[in-house]
């Protein structure tokens, strides 16, 4: 068999042990957020049925879905007109999201489910998007959700979520808000209704490229100049939460739906006030995010110290569950992305030190005897719960220090002969070169206590 250079599709990544422990501390963290909250874990597979997942995501969604190929010789019959018609070979995808085989689980598993229903899931999903810095083709999202119930509180829960994560972690971040019905309303009060998600596609977009390329896009999407212009100047309030809502007010005043929107939001943000939480919530107009089923509040959470795109984000659906014929049953969810967050804690050296490493403490081996007399307290160690091995190979000093020094470990446990004749252990700190004498029968709670 002839040589090939090893490599991975572009968008994907190896992670290694020490990135992966880094990974593991984020998702932990998060985890441990979630059930705090009465959060219960779920998980669904990678591939979903294609009629599960086209159509939820808008157009542009729908491109960057991962077809999965039918299995077998399922091609070979088929004129090459044929192969070139995805549905007739594809019957399957890979996940865009965990939301949609969230609504797909909550109606397929219905009757074992207790409403309200709160779970939370950490899985990867896939984009056939172009790989660019912070963007992948393959990326993990650790999402909580609640469905079943309309209650605003399960919002303010999860801003309260995205405070404790956040904090947690050490990141500062902000955390933007709008409300679907608002931007409905702005879409009647313009007098194009009708071009909703046209308006949401081309806002969501403000940040990327600016105010003049949003109005040039508009118009391009049917929207005559003078709709253009009286949106221009919603796009632009300025004050506090307050204040923008008591202007969008005036301006809403024509749309039930919208006015509907103000008044959710004014409850949002009342609760949170009140609740003292500790996390900018500022209302963003121009944040609309693409997908199409989002039906009231949206969240978006960007670093306020590190430039990347937004590292969180989500909202409410009133009726996903409808396309698969269960409907009214609404839900809200907000979704982390733990790909970023690394980028961000990377970028500004945020991971604890004991993150770093997998073993805490490495016993040398000098032989036969001291081998011998290691092996019981190594037991110890590792029945306090503390992560310890043995150097596998009697050997020179030097070299299993230097072994220890790669792994990152922090400790290292001499018991040579005349330890062995003290009934004691030389414990030295690999950070600061610190050596000090430990009696063998305290050696577990030494370490414990260091």
């Amino acid at each position: 068999m002839a040589q090939q250079k090893p490599s991975i599709p572009k968008g994907t990544r190896d992670f290694s042990p020490a990135e992966m422990m880094r990974r593991q501390y984020i998702f932990d963290t998060i985890r441990g957020v979630f059930r705090t909250y009465g959060f219960a874990p779920l998980e669904t597979p990678s591939m979903e049925n294609l009629s599960t997942l086209l159509g939820k995501y808008g157009d542009e969604g729908d491109k960057l879905l991962f077809k999965i190929l039918n299995s077998g010789d399922y091609a070979a019959g088929l004129s090459g007109d044929e192969v070139r018609q995805a549905s007739k070979i594809c019957e399957k995808g890979l996940r865009y999201d965990l939301t949609v085989p969230f609504a797909r689980y909550v109606v397929q598993h219905q009757g074992e489910l207790t409403f309200p229903f709160k779970r939370y899931q950490i899985q990867p999903v896939w984009r056939a998007d172009r790989p660019q810095k912070g963007r992948y083709r393959e990326f993990y999202q650790c999402d909580v959700d609640v469905i079943g119930t309309r209650s605003l509180l399960c919002e303010v829960e999860l801003i309260e979520i995205v405070e404790r994560v956040f904090k947690a972690l050490g990141i500062r971040v902000a955390l933007k808000m709008n409300n679907r019905k608002i931007l409905f309303g702005i879409a009647e009060a313009i007098g194009h209704a009708d071009k909703m998600m046209d308006i949401t596609i081309a806002i969501d977009k403000l940040e990327k490229i600016g105010l003049d390329n949003v109005k040039a896009e508009l118009m391009e999407r049917g929207l005559d100049r003078e709709a253009v212009d009286k949106l221009q100047p919603i796009l632009e309030l300025s004050g506090d939460n307050a204040q923008k809502l008591n202007q969008l007010k005036e301006v809403l005043a024509v749309s039930e739906t919208g006015m509907k929107g103000i008044e959710e939001m004014e409850t949002v943000f009342g609760y949170v006030g009140r609740l003292g939480i500790d996390l900018t919530v500022e209302l963003d107009l121009s944040l609309a995010r693409g997908l199409n089923y989002y039906t009231g509040a949206i969240f978006e959470v960007k670093a306020l110290d590190f430039a990347i795109g937004s590292i969180c984000g989500g909202g409410r659906y009133d009726d996903l569950t409808g396309i698969f014929g269960m409907p009214n049953m609404s839900g809200v969810g907000i979704s982390f992305g733990a790909d970023r967050i690394y980028d961000v804690m990377t970028g500004l050296s945020l991971f604890p030190e004991e993150v770093n490493s997998s073993t805490r403490v490495l016993f040398v081996n000098l032989g036969a005897e001291e081998e011998a007399a290691v092996l019981p307290l190594l037991r110890q160690l590792r029945g306090r719960e503390i992560a310890a091995e043995i150097y596998p190979e009697a050997g020179k000093m030097k070299k299993q220090m230097e072994y220890a020094n790669r792994r990152g470990i922090p400790y290292v446990v001499i018991v040579g002969s005349q330890e062995l004749e003290a009934g004691a252990a030389t414990v030295k700190d690999m950070r600061t070169g610190e050596q000090r004498q430990v009696s063998l029968d305290k050696l577990a709670t030494e370490i414990c206590n260091s």
